[in-house]
C-alpha cells in the first residue's frame, strides 16, 4: 500500500467539473491534474474510472480516486459501494475516497466491511469523508487510513457549518486531538492562507479544488468583486 508520508504537508488538487461543465472532459481534467503537479502538488483528487485512468497516464503523483453514483433513496454518493472502488482502482487510482457519514449506504456491506474489502481485494488505502468528529473517530476505528472534512457542511445535520468562512477548522484540530491516522482538510479551502491554516490546525495535508480548478468560479468573484458584490 501507498506510504503516505509522501502526502504529509502537501497540496492535493481534486480535479472534478460538473457534467454541464465544457471543463468535464478527461483530456482537460487530466491537464489541470498535470499542471498541479508541475506547481508542487503531492497528489490529485479525480472523480470516475474515464477520467482517473486519464489522469493516472498524465501524472507521477498518487491519486485518490472516487466515483460519484446517485442511488435512489441513499443520500451517499461518494463510492457508495465495493463495485465503484474497484473500478476506479483498476483505472489507477491509490487512495479510495468514499463517503464515511452516518448515512445508510447502499450495497451489503457497512462502512466497517467495506473499508476491510477494499484493502484485502484491492490492497490500496482508504479516505473517509465525513462531517463530523463523531464521524471522523468511528471511521477511524473502522479502519480508515485518513479521515477528511470534505462533507462538514454537505450532510443535513451540519448545514450550519457551510456558514463559516473558509474550511472548518475547528473539525480539523478536533480530530486531529482525537484520531491516530491523518487527517486531511477538504472543503472551502479557497485561499492559501486558509490551507496554511489548515496546517496549523493540524491537518496532515490539505486538497483544495474549486480554487484552483472550477475556473468559471474564479471568474465570478473577480466579477462579484468588481460589481461591489463581493
Amino acid at each position: 500500500m501507498l506510504d503516505l508520508k509522501c502526502l504529509k504537508g502537501g497540496l492535493i488538487v481534486s480535479c472534478q467539473a460538473g457534467s454541464e461543465s465544457p471543463l468535464a472532459k478527461p483530456e482537460i481534467l487530466a491537464a489541470m491534474a498535470w499542471v498541479g503537479e508541475r506547481a508542487g502538488a503531492v497528489g490529485i483528487r479525480a472523480n470516475g474510472p474515464a477520467n482517473v485512468s486519464v489522469i493516472a497516464a498524465a501524472v507521477t503523483v498518487p491519486i485518490i480516486g472516487i466515483y460519484k453514483l446517485d442511488v435512489p433513496d441513499y443520500e451517499v454518493y461518494i463510492t457508495p459501494t465495493f463495485k465503484e472502488a474497484s473500478e476506479v482502482v483498476a483505472a489507477g487510482a491509490s487512495i479510495i475516497a468514499l463517503d464515511a457519514t452516518d448515512r445508510p449506504r447502499p450495497g451489503p456491506d457497512d462502512t466497517r466491511r467495506l473499508i476491510a474489502r477494499i484493502h484485502d481485494e484491492l490492497g490500496v488505502r482508504v479516505m473517509a469523508d465525513i462531517s463530523t468528529l463523531a464521524e471522523g473517530v468511528a471511521a477511524a476505528e473502522a479502519g480508515a487510513d485518513i479521515v477528511a472534512s470534505t462533507m462538514s457542511g454537505y450532510t443535513p445535520y451540519t448545514t450550519d457549518r457551510r456558514n463559516i468562512a473558509g474550511p472548518d477548522l475547528e473539525l480539523i484540530r478536533e480530530l486531529a486531538n482525537r484520531v491516530e491516522v491523518p487527517v486531511i482538510c477538504e472543503g472551502r479551502v479557497h485561499r492559501p492562507e486558509e490551507a496554511r491554516a489548515a496546517l496549523e490546525a493540524g491537518a496532515y495535508a490539505v486538497v483544495v479544488g474549486t480554487a484552483i480548478t472550477a475556473t468559471g468560479w474564479i471568474a465570478e468573484q473577480y466579477v462579484k468583486v468588481m460589481k461591489g458584490n463581493g
